[in-house]
């Protein structure tokens, strides 16, 4: 499990990756609210994200439609996000030592939003029927090839 920045969630290749699985871990309220996403990636490899300390989280979601949930995109905001300047207001000081951040993915097939505000994000390798495991290392040389090879066609 690997602890991944802003950064390095707004690179990740989000469109048309598929959300299989969300569940919500509230086993130690307070201690470590969690969230968890598993999401099958374009080439059919799969990762878990798990978002841990969730402060607050609207999964906008809408059901019924006979579509498997591909994302339109995903972003990470920090302090800077609307619904981080809230959620430390609500708080009333009681929190402003610790950093949180805001999550939002957007889906294609059925218009949903999830928003997430937590302290932490992580990134889980998961067995993948097609591929076996497939290292969170691997999704970042990956993209860090494709930008490589955009610059030198447009040099």
């Amino acid at each position: 499990m690997k602890k991944i920045s802003n950064n390095e969630f707004n690179e990740l290749e989000w469109h048309d990756s598929i959300i299989e699985k969300i569940e919500i871990d509230r086993s130690r309220p307070g201690e470590n609210d969690s969230i968890e996403i598993l999401i099958s990636w374009y080439d059919g490899a799969k990762n878990k994200l798990r978002f841990d300390n969730v402060r607050w989280a609207d999964l906008n979601m809408n059901f019924g439609i006979v579509a498997l949930e591909s994302i339109y995109d995903a972003s990470a905001e920090g302090r800077e996000n609307a619904c981080v300047k809230e959620c430390y207001a609500k708080w009333n000081g009681r929190i402003d030592n610790i950093s949180l951040n805001y999550y939002e993915i957007e889906t294609n097939s059925t218009g949903s939003k999830i928003q997430i505000v937590a302290e932490e994000t992580y990134l889980s390798e998961y067995p993948s029927e097609r591929q076996g495991f497939r290292p969170f290392s691997c999704i970042f040389q990956e993209k860090l090839r494709i930008l490589q090879f955009i610059r030198r066609l447009m040099a």
